[in-house]
């Protein structure tokens, strides 16, 4: 960045502010950041993969945090752990006992069936299949 630049982005985040969690402008459109107009402009691919990328390593930090034992785990479980802390938040994951014990105590084919019973995997279909296969098998799908 230039000089030039460095004084454009401390203006536009002095005139626009800069905001971090959406909320709708003067006109009513959905805006985030500095001035993003997400009804119009929305995300480009690469925004939203950096978005996934800041939101898959907090979780991975959250999980690890919460339950240290997930480390020890192969990559396909561990990351099936992941995509559920992902869809379900780190606290709605803790409900999920019994697919826990399993986990910590690798009754991996427990585990699954612990998902596939939930009223979650009633919901999401397929993707319960998917992931309670990942946890019987450890082979990513």
């Amino acid at each position: 960045m230039t000089e030039t630049d460095d004084l454009l982005t401390a203006r536009l985040i002095r005139h626009e502010g800069l905001r971090l969690k959406p909320y709708r402008d003067t006109v009513g459109k959905l805006t985030i950041g500095v001035g993003r107009n997400l009804d119009d402009a929305g995300l480009s691919r690469a925004e939203a993969m950096v978005l996934l990328d800041n939101d898959l390593a907090r979780v991975r930090a959250a999980l690890d945090a919460r339950w240290p034992w997930r480390r020890a785990l192969d990559p396909v479980r561990a990351d099936a752990m992941v995509e559920l802390g992902f869809n379900l938040g780190v606290e709605g994951l803790a409900a999920f006992d019994r697919f826990l014990a399993g986990m910590k105590a690798a009754a991996f084919s427990a585990a699954a069936d612990a998902l596939l019973s939930s009223r979650w995997a009633g919901e999401v279909g397929a993707r319960a299949n998917e992931l309670a296969a990942m946890v019987r098998t450890g082979v990513p799908t």
